[in-house]
């Protein structure tokens, strides 16, 4: 996508948006307000704006949004049903709204009921839901067509722990199982480490930073992550003494600088001497939470020299 403005009157929401999404599942993070979800209804042609093109799954963009929408899986933000109906009556109507025959939708329904665990509260009504259920329905009715690419929107919102944790995974097997590419939107940090490979982060309506998520965590100096049961500062001094560099990094994290095999064994000991268990021993990586910090404060753009990013000297190819 090239070029994107989108503006409400004098408030200008999305500036010069370029950007290349690969396939695989993407993060898409901002703070409230940054535009992600003006972004995705503009994808979907939801929203018209005021200037831009490109190409999506093949389909000029903006022309052939209508079009378009029929390979797009979406789960919006906002609830999306109508009272009155079963949860399974909710997935086949969006099933038949996509083409499929009425009992070919009824299958597939009750298929993706099954993948998305909503059991025997597929036949209540959708109005008795709780927000997990209602997740969990917009979840089925966003895969019952089958699509190339899911769009999701804020999923995990209003989940506990155990809920978000089995919407991960489900995502996780639907990347790596099903072969589907997937937009997380979202402003929630973990969701992006536990399932992303590459990330992208708005703030203010700008791109400021695209990389994959590997390259964003790796540390610019070798290290080893420890993690201790209690007394962090107590080990970290110690290793101090010992000539180990290290600083804290959690309540109960250490970073340590450096990563050959004499320095995990001079760990090992500190802990001996010290008394104090280790949990674990990792390789360093840097804090997503720090860089998001670091591109919404920024005030240009920032890209880490990756295929996702469009330099805003090369155009797009002209489509025909």
């Amino acid at each position: 996508m090239e070029g994107i403005h989108k503006s409400y009157r004098s408030h200008r929401v999305l500036r010069n948006i370029n950007l290349t999404l690969p396939p695989g599942v993407v993060g898409l993070l901002g703070p409230n307000g940054s535009g992600k979800s003006t972004l995705i209804k503009a994808i979907l042609g939801l929203v018209s704006v005021d200037s831009g093109r490109g190409r999506i799954l093949q389909f000029r963009w903006p022309e052939q949004s209508r079009a378009l929408r029929d390979q797009i899986g979406y789960l919006p933000e906002d609830d999306c049903y109508l009272q009155g109906l079963q949860g399974i009556e909710s997935i086949q109507m969006m099933a038949r709204l996509s083409g499929l025959h009425r009992t070919e939708a009824l299958r597939r329904s009750h298929e993706v009921a099954d993948l998305c665990d909503l059991d025997q509260e597929r036949y209540r009504n959708v109005e008795t839901y709780s927000t997990g259920m209602r997740q969990k329905l917009k979840f089925a009715q966003a895969l019952v067509h089958d699509p190339q690419w899911l769009i999701l929107d804020e999923p995990t919102t209003g989940l506990d722990p155990s809920q978000r944790e089995q919407f991960l995974s489900r995502i996780d097997t639907l990347a790596k199982e099903k072969g589907k590419s997937i937009l997380l939107s979202t402003h929630i940090l973990h969701d992006v480490q536990r399932v992303c490979d590459h990330v992208v982060i708005l703030a203010k309506g700008e791109i400021r930073l695209v990389d994959t998520l590997a390259r964003l965590q790796q540390p610019t100096q070798a290290g080893l992550q420890v993690g201790v049961i209690s007394d962090a500062e107590r080990f970290m001094v110690a290793l101090t003494h010992g000539g180990i560099q290290s600083r804290r990094t959690g309540e109960c994290e250490i970073q340590v600088l450096g990563d050959g095999p004499e320095i995990v064994k001079r760990i090992w000991s500190t802990s001996h001497e010290t008394g104090i268990p280790i949990q674990r021993i990792d390789q360093a990586r840097n804090s997503l939470e720090q860089a998001f910090l670091d591109a919404i404060r920024d005030s240009s753009r920032i890209t880490k020299g990756n295929p996702m990013a469009i330099d805003n000297k090369v155009p797009l190819p002209e489509y025909k």
